[in-house]
């Protein structure tokens, strides 16, 4: 495949448009208090390239499973991702001002509110992922089993954990950043990939190639945004540029430096691209595409 970044990109909007459009009424019948709501949706509805639906649509998509069957755990999944953002700009965590260009929630409503809207937010999900209705219940239950791992202590929580501990002054080397990473921002990546292949039917062997994917994915992806936010602008970010170094947050920018940074996120992104060698077709395409673009991103 010869790559266009440019039409990668315009693919992967068009794919968080779908996401987009579902998103807004999926929690609808929810009898949440008006203002716990407000703040759910505040977050959830505020943008963002929406990165792990999309790919867990795709990878449903490669094995033949249709948008529609595998839309409730798309939409799960950004709601997980949301609730660990409204979580990780609280003042006990990064305590940042900002997310996506706006108020981060606890600023924009107020503390307890941001935190009851996350665990709302994390607890509708699987509400979500258990109204699924096409791929046999077997299915359905490894899906969320692959979904509640990543997200619990041994995947983001455990990550943040992890991240705290570090930025505090533990002592930590390139294999304890890249550990922490695979859990922080890695494994929900991995779990978007994982699940929509799951609930496709797909065997041993192309899980493996799924998981493989995911989990290069995921260090390119989070060695892109550590570069983004040293060198990108506050428009591009939503948020303040430098956060991470006024912090100091270990990241493998801090440790590696910029040049070696950027060739270990070209690295994984080829990685990944690698581990979908054997598939063919438009939506293989895209996700070989995807890998590279988000490496390129920052070159």
């Amino acid at each position: 495949m010869t790559l266009d970044l440019a039409r990668v990109r315009d693919a992967l909007r068009e794919e968080a448009r779908k996401v987009d459009q579902a998103l807004r009424g999926c929690l609808s019948d929810q009898a949440a208090p008006e203002g716990l709501r407000a703040s759910m949706e505040y977050s959830l509805l505020a943008g963002g390239k929406r990165l792990r639906p999309v790919l867990c649509l795709l990878c449903a998509r490669l094995f033949g499973l249709a948008d529609r069957a595998a839309m409730p755990f798309a939409l799960a999944l950004e709601c997980i991702h949301t609730y660990s953002l409204i979580h990780d700009d609280l003042p006990a965590m990064d305590n940042d001002d900002l997310r996506r260009g706006r108020p981060s929630n606890h600023r924009r409503f107020d503390e307890a509110t941001a935190i009851l809207a996350g665990d709302a937010l994390l607890t509708d999900a699987f509400v979500l992922m258990a109204r699924a209705e096409e791929p046999p219940p077997e299915r359905i239950l490894e899906a969320i089993r692959i979904v509640g791992g990543a997200a619990g202590s041994a995947g983001m929580a455990g990550g943040q954990y992890l991240d705290i501990r570090y930025t505090g002054g533990e002592r930590a080397g390139l294999e304890e950043i890249l550990a922490m990473q695979a859990l922080k921002t890695g494994a929900l990546l991995r779990a978007s990939c994982l699940s929509g292949a799951v609930l496709a039917g797909a065997g041993t062997t192309g899980l493996a190639a799924v998981k493989a994917y995911g989990q290069a994915l995921g260090t390119a992806f989070q060695i892109a945004d550590d570069i983004l936010d040293a060198t990108g602008t506050e428009e591009e970010l939503g948020k303040p540029v430098g956060g991470d170094a006024a912090k100091e947050k270990k990241t493998c920018l801090s440790l590696l430096g910029l040049e070696k940074s950027r060739e270990l996120a070209e690295t994984k992104a080829a990685e990944a691209a690698e581990a979908l060698r054997d598939f063919r077709g438009e939506t293989a395409d895209l996700l070989r595409g995807l890998a590279v673009y988000t490496a390129r991103r920052i070159t």
